[in-house]
């Protein structure tokens, strides 16, 4: 079953083939279909919610943190909520301040809620497969950079899934680890690439889950290599990247060769114009300027 209104024609012709028992085109209710979808969910249902923008989920935002998040604690597991709500974001595509916004990790935060931010084909549908059978409610989040990206997927009918909460290394290195999720793992690939010609070895990781975060896969790579740099389209204070790197200090300090640097959005509001938006968006430039740094002095053998 899905509650969607959204122009983006994910949806486009499944309500004349499913038919309108299973797909709901809603009215702009945010807060009514996502409760609608929650009291499915409990009876039984495997509803997928399809939010115009992460920016409208805010009017949902007492639905989801005060009930999807919380009912199969409170009702002491009697109850669950597999519920998926899918969402893009981000900026970069000129929608001005409250239509490009990162709020991922606003659920994130959140215990009770999983989220996954997808950064190619394969993994986007290996991760909604999951996130639909999965038994908890699963904040889906797109990035509208990603759209038109194309990639190879997995020929088999359905039955490839990735699983929630694991990190993947999109490029083994050995010089520093640049950890990234979705459409920041595109420009930490073009980097990697880029720095491969300088005989710098890079490795991407690359995030995929949110909560739960996948901080064995972090410190295993960062043991490895000694260096960390972490790009993100969020802001930067309280963000994905605050976690990430405090997972490092914990539980690798000994290993670092320098201090972990972050590469984020400038905190303002995104603004509409072309080149401010650029401006206020992390770039190829800054991530590079980043890594120089981190790799200050002698890189390991």
């Amino acid at each position: 079953m899905e509650y969607s209104k959204a122009p983006t024609k994910f949806t486009a012709g499944l309500l004349a083939e499913f038919g309108p028992k299973r797909v709901v085109d809603t009215p702009i209710a945010e807060e009514g279909f996502v409760g609608l979808a929650i009291g499915s969910a409990m009876l039984g249902l495997r509803p997928v919610v399809e939010i115009m923008t992460i920016n409208f989920s805010l009017l949902a935002m007492d639905q989801l943190v005060n009930h999807a998040a919380k009912i199969h604690y409170m009702f002491g597991g009697q109850a669950k909520v597999p519920l998926v709500l899918r969402t893009p974001g981000g900026g970069g595509q000129q929608l001005a301040a409250t239509h490009s916004q990162n709020l991922e990790v606003m659920y994130a935060h959140v215990p009770g809620l999983k989220v996954v931010a997808p950064a190619t084909p394969a993994d986007a549908r290996g991760l909604l497969r999951s996130a639909i059978r999965d038994d908890d409610p699963v904040i889906f989040v797109e990035n509208l950079g990603l759209y038109n990206t194309k990639g190879e997927v997995p020929d088999d009918h359905g039955e490839t899934t990735i699983p929630i909460g694991v990190a993947d290394i999109k490029r083994e290195g050995k010089d520093l680890s640049l950890i990234s999720y979705s459409l920041k793992t595109v420009t930490a690939m073009q980097v990697a690439e880029k720095l491969a010609q300088e005989g710098i070895s890079i490795e991407v990781v690359d995030l995929r889950s949110l909560r739960p975060l996948d901080r064995p896969t972090i410190l295993e790579s960062v043991r490895k290599t000694g260096r960390a740099v972490i790009i993100e389209d969020d802001w930067r204070s309280y963000g994905i990247g605050a976690e990430v790197a405090a997972t490092i200090q914990e539980e690798a300090f000994d290993y670092l060769d320098a201090p972990v640097r972050r590469v984020a959005s400038v905190e303002v509001p995104l603004p509409y114009s072309k080149v401010l938006e650029r401006a206020a968006m992390p770039d190829e430039q800054r991530v590079l300027d980043a890594i120089y740094k981190a790799l200050e002095g002698t890189r390991r053998a």
